[in-house]
């Protein structure tokens, strides 16, 4: 089935998630180690991540055009406010606890080119390996998020779910009309300019920076059209 690799990773979240609620007697400084090297491995994983572009102007480009976009939009602001209501349906014991948990969360989850390249291997080859493995990484982080951030956690796995099981269902389509090459040059640059967003993600977990990374991703799109044009026109 097309959606097994999504299903299987909002299931991992979801699990490990209610694992966390239950070991929350973690020491403050544990979490606070653990979080860091988590914090520090996303940093090095988006830098691997950015590294792998070969126009970086299409990075640099599609960051300045999404960010202006999303800041337009304040995807931001609409996800905190998700977050909020959430957090009025299941109570907290912290303000903006939840809404915090929610988002950073669902960011490090949908960010990641695993999120679109897993979906598109599910959809494309119905192979489900990457979201198998992407599955295991959500899942520990999963754990540990929790036990740190709250319950918020638990509901990152619906934007998971419906993020990526939209691009696995329209991936089954889209290689009738998009060209191997333009595709392939999608994905490269696509994974660069989400490893910025990764880093971004990373340094906010690390509390060195508080970027408004959500609102960076219409940069997505924009990679899509922008690698559309050099390869049409370019």
């Amino acid at each position: 089935m097309v959606l097994t690799g999504t299903l299987v990773n909002g299931l991992a979240i979801v699990v490990a998630a209610v694992v966390g609620l239950l070991v929350r007697n973690i020491p403050e400084k544990m979490k606070t180690t653990t979080m860091q090297g988590i914090a520090l491995a996303v940093v090095v994983l988006g830098i691997g991540m950015a590294l792998k572009s070969e126009q970086f102007l299409i990075v640099i480009g599609s960051l300045v055009i999404g960010g202006v976009i999303g800041e337009k939009i304040d995807i931001e602001e609409r996800l905190n406010r998700v977050g909020a209501w959430i957090e009025t349906k299941v109570g907290a014991k912290e303000d903006g606890a939840v809404a915090k948990a929610f988002v950073t969360a669902t960011l490090i989850y949908v960010v990641g080119a695993m999120a679109i390249l897993g979906a598109l291997d599910s959809g494309l080859r119905g192979d489900h390996s990457v979201l198998y493995t992407k599955s295991l990484l959500d899942g520990f982080s999963a754990l540990i998020f929790t036990s740190t951030l709250g319950i918020g956690v638990i509901f990152s796995a619906i934007p998971v779910v419906l993020y990526q099981g939209g691009i696995a269902l329209l991936a089954t389509q889209i290689n009738q009309f998009v060209p191997t090459l333009l595709m392939d040059n999608f994905i490269v640059e696509m994974t660069a300019t989400g490893g910025v967003m990764i880093i971004a993600i990373g340094l906010n977990i690390l509390g060195v920076l508080q970027i408004r990374v959500a609102n960076l991703l219409p940069s997505i799109v924009v990679v899509a059209m922008l690698v559309t044009a050099m390869y049409f026109f370019g």
